[in-house]
């Protein structure tokens, strides 16, 4: 099965030369690259958290294949859930799912379901995809989408995508926590409250990550995907993170009233 976009047209342009075209702006592409073991990025509209988004990319090496773990945002399909199709389309073209990766993840983590649904209409994953063909085009995916996780069940997977990457040394795998921040909040409200929660990020501790998100109630989407994120890393030996970049919607288009955070962080 091949995954068709259903975002194309909404979250980013839908027309190939017009997205390449923004994607050019929104990547600046740095010197001195960063080989992250992962990245935090957003996955709301382009014209929102693009820039962020195109600040992350644009400081990471391009990875062989990037194991993208989105949260399920429909409802649908398995709670921890990888899509075993041949590939996802945009309107760059088609980006083909690592299939060696994706059979080990299944095979070495039993709470991992094979499913379709859960992704069809799923854009936090779908959006970070053309990123990651204009940075390599050659790029492979694993499409993991979540819905809410226990602690050990975090620990778990966190410990099973470590231990799959390390399978295959010739071969960079980038994780991505796909997460937006704050939603529709005052924008002091979502930058004071979304700090509390990066701080804990930068840390490395999914742990305390996840405490200051429910007792602070923090409303980031993906808070699930990052504390995975987080836990992989480590296990992978990252000792450092850093924050490329926060913004919220106010800062694109001026209404500061009620807004959603976007934050950009490289694991390495």
């Amino acid at each position: 099965m091949k995954r068709e976009p259903a975002v194309a047209g909404y979250f980013y342009s839908e027309n190939p030369r017009e997205l390449k075209f923004h994607l050019s702006t929104l990547i600046k592409f740095k010197k001195n690259k960063i080989k992250a073991k992962g990245i935090i990025v957003p996955h709301a509209g382009y014209m929102y958290s693009g820039w962020v988004a195109g600040k992350v990319y644009g400081s990471i090496l391009p990875p062989d294949t990037a194991m993208i773990i989105g949260t399920n945002h429909t409802g649908l399909g398995e709670r921890i859930s990888i899509f075993p199709g041949e590939s996802f389309i945009t309107p760059l073209g088609e980006t083909l799912i690592d299939k060696e990766l994706t059979e080990d993840l299944v095979k070495l983590v039993p709470i991992i379901a094979k499913d379709v649904m859960a992704h069809l209409h799923e854009h936090s994953i779908e959006v970070q995809v053309p990123f990651l063909q204009y940075i390599n085009p050659e790029v492979k995916i694993v499409s993991l989408c979540l819905g809410r996780l226990k602690l050990e069940e975090v620990i778990e997977l966190g410990r099973g995508i470590s231990e799959v990457i390390k399978r295959y040394p010739d071969k960079y795998v980038l994780i991505i926590g796909s997460s937006d921040f704050s939603h529709y909040v005052p924008h002091e409200v979502a930058k004071e409250k979304d700090m509390m929660a990066i701080k804990e990020i930068l840390k490395l501790s999914e742990e305390s990550f996840l405490k200051v998100i429910f007792e602070e109630r923090v409303s980031a989407c993906g808070y699930i995907p990052i504390a995975v994120t987080i836990n992989a890393c480590k296990n992978l030996g990252a000792n450092k993170a850093e924050l490329i970049d926060y913004m919220t919607s106010g800062d694109v288009i001026k209404d500061y009233s009620s807004v959603v955070g976007y934050a950009g962080i490289i694991i390495y």
